[in-house]
């Protein structure tokens, strides 16, 4: 592996981060939970786009810049490095997007892309049920053949922000008497469509992150499915490959969080050493994001030689998802009884945000699949050992 840039690809970071000290917030925007703070975040998602920041990967006719996976990893390096927002159209972005890329139409494509990059449409995922989480297989949600529409009934549950997007994508069982995988589309929801409610959903921060969105006779276009009638899982295993994946958690991400936990640990040395294992743990956590990273590179490089990756998505998915939770974790032990303390809280001081984080972490192995699941695919797709 190659760890060395070329003339171009440090020409593109120096570009990278001259854009994002000229242009980032100058205050941090408030929480996307919020009402004001999605607004806030979807006119910073406009602003990345006029610039074509907003989806560096994709080809230049749907936003993009045409950048490859390597220019896409440096560009996430400047935007955590400097602090830049958190990115509030992931589920679009990052999820329906790339599968679109492999699956939609040249009219979807052109349709739908573009407005998502410019997060002029927001997007909620549908895939969880009252009794379908991480056995996505058991979706009883129905989508009857009408002519030219499907009409749609039944319930998805914890679809992030869906109170304030404007679309969903899921899955939809749309052939009568069919079972577990067999028998289902992937469709496109618009959220305005008449029949459609949504019920919010308070997160452990009390914010409403999530929502239940009910469908009641819903008519949805035909052409609003993506891939052939009832191959939904085959196009959903692929959105969940995304999702798992490096695309959802850039390595970036997790290790800007551990460089601030290694400050943390300097600013507060005298009280974190009396507990023996805590600056240990700081520096395992520190190699573990340096660690997810280079093997990021790595996936990088294998996949710009044509290999494919699969089921190894399910070990990405631990990793990430499990690195998070013990960086928090890492924090709320070197910061003892401050951590409980809320960002808002006058005396927060280097306390702010961590326990906001903590919270969120606590989500990572359950989302995207529950990493039980995923040890489960890793033993019998790649271990080849028994069910």
């Amino acid at each position: 592996m190659e760890l060395t840039y070329t003339p171009k690809q440090k020409a593109f970071r120096a570009e990278v981060r001259a854009w994002l000290a000229d242009n980032l917030p100058r205050e941090p925007l408030a929480s996307y939970d919020t009402r004001e703070g999605f607004e806030q975040h979807r006119a910073w998602e406009a602003k990345l786009f006029e610039s074509r920041w907003s989806m560096v990967m994709w080809p230049a006719d749907l936003g993009g810049r045409g950048c490859d996976l390597i220019e896409w990893l440096i560009f996430e390096e400047e935007y955590y490095g400097a602090g830049a927002p958190m990115r509030v159209n992931q589920n679009g972005q990052l999820l329906l997007g790339p599968t679109l890329m492999e699956f939609g139409t040249a009219e979807q494509k052109q349709r739908f892309l573009p407005r998502m990059a410019a997060s002029a449409d927001m997007w909620a995922q549908g895939w969880s049920e009252p009794n379908a989480g991480s056995d996505m297989a058991a979706i009883t949600s129905k989508a009857v053949l009408e002519g030219e529409h499907y009409v749609i009934n039944g319930q998805k549950t914890w679809s992030t922000r869906a109170i304030f997007a404007d679309w969903l994508f899921g899955l939809f069982r749309s052939e009568p008497g069919s079972a577990r995988h067999h028998g289902l589309s992937f469709l496109m929801v618009p959220l305005n469509a008449p029949g459609v409610s949504i019920r919010p959903i308070k997160a452990l921060n009390g914010k409403d992150a999530f929502a239940e969105v009910f469908f009641d006779d819903v008519r949805v276009p035909v052409a609003n499915r993506i891939g052939a009638e009832g191959q939904g899982w085959h196009v959903a295993m692929a959105t969940a490959g995304f999702e798992r994946g490096l695309l959802l958690r850039s390595p970036a991400r997790f290790q800007h969080t551990a460089r601030k936990l290694v400050e943390l640990y300097k600013a507060n040395r005298e009280s974190a050493d009396r507990d023996p294992g805590l600056r240990d743990a700081v520096l395992e956590t520190w190699m573990g994001a340096e660690a997810y990273a280079l093997s990021a590179y790595h996936t990088v490089g294998r996949l710009s030689r044509g290999e494919a990756i699969g089921a190894e998505s399910s070990i990405n998915k631990i990793i990430w998802s499990e690195l998070d939770l013990k960086m928090h974790e890492t924090a709320m032990r070197i910061l003892g009884a401050r951590a409980e303390l809320l960002g808002t809280a006058p005396v927060a001081g280097d306390a702010a945000g961590w326990l906001e984080g903590f919270l969120f972490a606590q989500s990572g192995p359950i989302y995207a699949g529950t990493n039980e699941i995923q040890r489960n695919i890793i033993a019998e797709r790649m271990l080849g050992l028994p069910k």
